[in-house]
């Protein structure tokens, strides 16, 4: 019998040991649970590291006060076998639409039953989704919307030149006038007037708001800076931020 690997992120103690619990009474269910964003980080690792890769990781909506949609962003990436289910209070079209996004295959409600919950950990190994069905019409209303703004980002973008490209893609990594101006040799002058066309082209009117259209239209950082920048990309990066 093929075993199920699952890792439950909740940091309310209380509930992550009785969902754990009944979850390891299934004969082909091992479970694992981590109390934070960190910790569910450190158990896929090791995991990892000792060859035995989780399957499913059921996470909290409001884990750490609202991260756990964030987590499930942040494993997306090198952990393609890893199925994330959010686990939410609420039904709520909108941050369901996000855990979408962020790589989720489907939101459940904290209160179902086991064998509601059993049979979409089995239905996301199956390369299945899962939604409640009241939440289909609002998630699919949201996803449509969403990708209006990022068609209509995506066409802003590409108004820009080349260069601009390069430009914005220093301020998505938090760059500064001056570190812009050293990553691509040119003079802090030059880099304020590419900066003010990026501005004016993208019809926003702060770094901020630059940077946030970026990354809807898919826009993503320059590449790390070398050693000798790395101490102004963190001070600029914190005066965006």
């Amino acid at each position: 019998m093929a075993r199920i690997r699952v890792l439950v992120v909740d940091d309310h103690r209380i509930f992550a040991e009785s969902l754990a619990a009944a979850l390891a009474a299934e004969p082909d269910v091992d479970v694992t649970a981590a109390g934070s964003g960190p910790a569910a980080l450190r158990c896929l690792d090791r995991g990892a590291g000792e060859g035995r890769r989780f399957d499913v990781m059921l996470v909290d909506a409001d884990l750490g006060g609202g991260d756990g949609i964030a987590l499930v962003a942040g494993v997306r990436e090198g952990r393609p076998g890893l199925r994330s289910v959010v686990l939410a209070e609420k039904d709520d079209a909108h941050r369901a639409a996000l855990a979408l996004q962020a790589g989720a295959w489907g939101w459940v409600a904290k209160d179902c039953s086991l064998q509601r919950l059993l049979a979409v950990v089995r239905g996301v190994l199956r390369d299945e989704t899962h939604l409640p069905p009241a939440l289909l019409t609002g998630v699919l209303r949201e996803l449509t919307e969403a990708r209006k703004h990022r068609t209509e980002s995506e066409r802003l973008v590409e108004s820009l030149t080349p260069r601009e490209r390069e430009v914005l893609r220093c301020m998505v990594a938090g760059l500064g006038r001056k570190a812009v101006a050293e990553r691509l040799f040119l003079s802090p002058h030059t880099v304020r007037t590419h900066m003010q066309n990026v501005l004016g082209k993208l019809g926003v009117h702060s770094t901020l708001a630059a940077v946030a259209l970026a990354r809807r239209a898919g826009v993503g950082p320059a590449e790390e800076p070398d050693a000798g920048l790395a101490g102004d990309v963190v001070e600029r990066g914190g005066q965006l931020a």
